[in-house]
């Protein structure tokens, strides 16, 4: 119903940068490129400043994302609020999150969920992608959130949030001396891993090795378990380790820790939805509605 111009925009101002909000929105650059030029003409005024393949708001782009948020959440909560009236919403939801999706990403949107549907009763289990899918196929969950997709033909997806999985050091790490690492400087750190059957990992593996690097080449001091251990265990050693951008928002804004640029190496990754193939249960479908809407600022 919105303006899908002002979606495109959000998005640009969310990654900036064109390439990466054409893959989120499933169109073309130029086709980015197109409704960004329309809001400019409409408007009058630039809305970002391009430096080579770098770009930033301007004052006046900054001023439009801040009421493109107001009228995304307006819209959002109209058409949650309005949808309630056709249903009964009420019962019992079980989700199954892989560990990144439950620390970093659901608690604020379970928060607004539960704030405008009191009588679903949701229950949030956490384990590595491996062991989402299991309960999802032992019938233990209702609905699974993980990173990636796998092969097993008994599930079906649904597209929910882009990551990126970003180098991170401690603050004052020797590495930050380089302006930016070179693939090869990867053999000469001390990594700090996740667990076998981790989707992080997997997603991981995959990227280095279309580098040509081997995940099993690299200097690995210690598997960990989770995000967070592995956080704390980089604020206090020379580690190295790879995190989802959501999973350190909080130590950057706190100078705990920093991101270190990798030459010729990106990783990004979707969160998907994950359900029994060919099973379509209302309060499932409907928690991806609301998800899939809320606005993350």
């Amino acid at each position: 119903m919105f303006d899908f111009r002002l979606k495109v925009f959000h998005t640009v101002s969310k990654r900036l940068n064109f390439t990466k909000a054409a893959e989120e929105l499933f169109i073309t650059q130029p086709a980015v490129t197109k409704h960004i030029k329309e809001l400019e003409n409409h408007f009058k005024v630039k809305l970002f400043d391009r430096n080579g393949s770098k770009i930033q708001l301007t004052a006046a782009g900054a001023t439009l994302l801040q009421y493109v948020e107001q009228i995304f959440s307006i819209y959002n909560n109209m058409e949650i609020e309005l949808g309630a009236f056709t249903q009964n919403k009420t019962g019992n939801l079980r989700i199954g999150a892989s560990t990144t999706a439950a620390q970093y990403i659901l608690p604020p949107i379970l928060a607004s969920f539960h704030s405008k549907f009191k009588d679903i009763h949701i229950q949030l289990v956490t384990g590595n992608s491996e062991h989402i899918e299991t309960a999802l196929q032992n019938g233990e969950i209702d609905l699974g959130i993980i990173e990636g997709k796998s092969q097993n033909t008994h599930f079906q997806f649904t597209p929910f949030l882009k990551d990126e999985l970003v180098l991170v050091a401690r603050r004052g790490h020797t590495l930050f001396q380089k302006p930016h690492l070179k693939l090869p400087d990867l053999l000469q750190c001390s990594f700090i891993l996740r667990e076998p059957g981790s989707g992080t990992l997997e997603v991981i593996a995959f990227a280095l090795k279309k580098v040509g690097i081997n995940i099993a080449d690299l200097p690995t001091e210690m598997r960990l378990d989770s995000s967070e251990t592995i956080k704390s265990y980089l604020l206090h050693s020379n580690a190295v380790a790879f995190l989802s951008v959501y999973a350190i928002l909080k130590e950057l804004n706190n100078n705990e820790c920093a991101i270190l640029d990798v030459k010729g190496l990106e990783i990004d990754r979707t969160f998907n939805f994950i359900q029994t193939q060919g099973k379509s249960d209302y309060l499932p479908d409907f928690f991806i509605q609301f998800a899939l809407k809320y606005n993350f600022k």
